[in-house]
């Protein structure tokens, strides 16, 4: 199947919904994105249950029905022209199975915008929907709201086209040379094993894709398990490049980076280090489910077709 087009961009004057499938953000978190959307011309509606609380799990916003009615509610608005997931955490694997997929297939395509744990919905967006969507920093949270580069890379990708648009990082390095085309396909390296092991889902071959990935708060131990697990079950299997984020948080650098060096540069597909997608300041936004082109080389880059 060929690659989707990706929603978008937005204009000036649309409605968008704003919702959290994890945990709550704080009111002044939420009143702030507000504001930022509306100076940028946006109309922000927020989701029932956007400052909710489990009644058990403090770190839910809301029961996972609630969430999942929000999200499923905001999707299929036809008022709306784009959603927002406003912070992460946990909580999105939950609500997976509380979704209407033949619901959201009859909606009329929008971006989704979110990271880190929204990673979940990226994947079902991806395998349920075919559906490209955004991997930006969250628009509830101080890694956006306090990140003015990480800012304006979302602004350029709610109002600006995709095509032709390039990805780098002074971070970026090269682990194994080459390029690579193919479609995007990845994130949050804890939520891609999370999910690995669903059923009844129709996961998607990444033959022939260009695999992303990044992670936070994650011990190098564990790290090394998830990577094992992604390689155990094929994940990387046809993989034809590999684009590193940031590991926010997860030890030291030198450290991880020899980890990744052990276990992925014998993969022999084209492999660039910290691309500066993630959790660290200036993160890009980026777009998951479109053909792009990596070009793994002293100039290590990630070209948008």
């Amino acid at each position: 199947m060929s690659a989707a087009q990706l929603p978008g961009p937005l204009k000036s004057g649309d409605r968008v919904g704003l919702i959290s499938t994890s945990g709550a953000p704080t009111a002044e978190n939420v009143d702030r994105a507000v504001a930022l959307l509306q100076s940028w011309g946006l109309v922000p509606v927020l989701g029932e249950h956007i400052r909710g609380t489990h009644p058990r799990a403090k770190y839910l916003a809301g029961t996972d029905q609630q969430r999942a009615a929000d999200l499923q509610s905001a999707w299929c608005d036809e008022t709306l022209a784009g959603v927002f997931v406003v912070r992460g955490g946990y909580g999105t694997v939950r609500l997976l199975d509380h979704l209407e997929a033949d619901a959201l297939r009859s909606a009329r395509p929008k971006p989704l915008y979110g990271s880190s744990d929204v990673t979940g919905l990226h994947e079902f967006w991806a395998d349920e929907l075919h559906i490209p969507t955004w991997f930006t920093p969250m628009i509830a949270t101080g890694s956006l709201l306090d990140d003015p580069g990480a800012t304006e890379s979302l602004r350029r990708a709610v109002f600006e086209p995709v095509s032709g648009r390039t990805f780098t990082a002074e971070t970026a390095e090269t682990l194994v040379p080459g390029t690579a085309t193919g479609v995007t396909v990845g994130g949050n390296l804890s939520l891609l094993a999370m999910t690995m092991g669903a059923k009844g889902r129709n996961k998607s071959s990444n033959t022939g894709k260009i695999g992303l990935l990044e992670d936070v708060t994650e011990d190098i131990y564990k790290l090394d398990g998830l990577l094992h697990t992604l390689l155990r079950s094929g994940w990387f299997a046809g993989m034809t490049g590999l684009a590193l984020g940031s590991w926010k948080d997860c030890g030291e650098s030198a450290d991880v980076r020899a980890l990744c060096e052990e276990l992925l540069v014998p993969l022999g597909i084209p492999l660039v280090w910290e691309l500066g997608f993630g959790h660290d300041a200036n993160a890009h936004s980026i777009p998951l489910g479109v053909p792009a082109t990596l070009l793994a080389d002293e100039s290590p880059r990630l070209v948008l077709q």
